[in-house]
């Protein structure tokens, strides 16, 4: 029996019958997550990190849907990962994911001698703490870049990514210049790159980013991704990845 604590409740992720446990006040997956994971390629018997995991929604879908040997999460809030560490229990995965406390400045010590082939991240999009006064201090942590700047996660990642290792992302476009720019210092190489789109007649408001360690310079723009139809209905492509029947958004 796994306790619940004020304000959390158990929601399916729609994935082999795993459930997560989020907390209603706080920080909740969304849409961002489930297209990461899914654009993230994990290979049998890969091993994967997933940096800034918060609820640790990825490790779970990309357990649920790939043949990766394992998965860990690293978050730097403890109430996150306690969660997130319950989640896990929740779904009998404790052989396969883990949970770790933990600041990504410090990631090279706490996973050192390890090397992952994966590692996946939904960072903070936006610079600082700018516009962060309005938020609870875990919404303004996994939006603003508080704890940690992009250049931070490309940094450690790139020490803890085995040679030919792959790096996948999503931000904000907004950002693409810094991030390419970031990269590429840090010998990730962009790969692949997905813009996606609340509407087809809107700007794009995301990117999906592939990155190789070591790889050679060479970028596929992939078509682009369009979320939503119309304000209650996503589109096919978005009910595959969700992996629902058609019908509203809330159905």
């Amino acid at each position: 029996m796994i306790d619940l604590k004020e304000d959390e409740r158990i929601d399916d992720i729609q994935r082999k019958g795993y459930k997560i446990i989020q907390n209603v006040n706080k920080f909740c997956f969304g849409v961002d997550a489930v297209l990461l994971s899914d654009f993230a390629r994990v290979l049998k018997g890969d091993r994967v990190l997933d940096i800034g995991t918060g609820t640790g929604i990825i490790p779970l879908l990309l357990e649920a849907k790939t043949e990766g040997e394992h998965f860990t999460g690293l978050d730097i809030q403890k109430d996150c990962i306690d969660m997130a560490g319950r989640s896990v229990l929740l779904n009998n995965l404790s052989s396969k994911i883990d949970m770790v406390c933990g600041d990504i400045n410090n990631a090279g010590e706490i996973f050192k001698d390890r090397y992952f082939d994966v590692i996946t991240t939904n960072p903070p999009y936006m610079i600082g703490d700018h516009g962060a006064s309005g938020e609870n201090m875990e919404k303004a942590i996994s939006r603003h870049e508080i704890y940690c700047t992009f250049e931070d996660i490309a940094r450690e990642s790139s020490k803890m990514l085995k040679n030919k290792g792959r790096f996948y992302m999503i931000h904000r476009p907004f950002r693409l210049v810094e991030l390419f720019a970031t990269l590429t210092k840090y010998k990730l190489e962009p790969k692949k790159m997905r813009l996606v789109y609340p509407f087809c007649d809107k700007e794009p408001n995301m990117v999906l980013i592939e990155a190789l360690k070591g790889g050679a310079s060479r970028l596929e723009v992939m078509k682009p991704l369009v979320v939503h139809k119309s304000p209650d209905e996503y589109t096919d492509e978005i009910y595959e990845i969700y992996g629902k029947d058609r019908g509203s958004e809330n159905g």
